[in-house]
């Protein structure tokens, strides 16, 4: 078998995702959190996740990871967790006045972080590089049903 004169495709793909996830996540640091209080909080603020399992598949982890989260969330007094009144069985999670406040914080670095990473990119680079983006993910998103 011939050996690729070019870097693989997929290879270049998880070594950039990889960096960028990295310098992400250090840009989130910066400011008192990280992705994953990041991907928390942005998910609660939108309103979107009923219970602690919707929250889990809406950010794509597994519910033991986002309980260790949620525990230093909690801990930190950034989230709440409670009962739901219709099914004991249901966590839900609300954001605290702290939870708001560092939320506002990590989208500043949010939208700073995104303005570094396009810099120099035209509105059609970034129009076609979202659009091959989001087919890759479609093929390889794992099914949460």
């Amino acid at each position: 078998m011939a050996r690729p004169r070019e870097t693989p495709i997929g290879l270049q793909l998880a070594t950039t995702a990889k960096a960028v996830g990295r310098a992400f996540n250090d840009a989130l640091v910066e400011v008192g959190g990280s992705l994953p209080t990041w991907l928390v909080l942005r998910s609660l603020k939108a309103g979107q996740p009923e219970t602690q399992l919707e929250l889990a598949r809406q950010i794509g982890i597994e519910g033991p990871t986002l309980t260790r989260h949620l525990d230093g969330l909690e801990r930190d007094g950034l989230i709440r967790r409670r009962r739901a009144a219709g099914d004991r069985r249901a966590v839900r999670v609300e954001v605290t006045a702290a939870g708001d406040t560092l939320h506002d914080e990590l989208l500043k670095a949010v939208i700073a972080f995104d303005r570094q990473l396009t810099a120099g990119m035209s509105e059609q680079e970034l129009s076609r590089l979202r659009q091959s983006l989001e087919r890759l993910e479609k093929r390889f998103r794992p099914s949460l049903d």
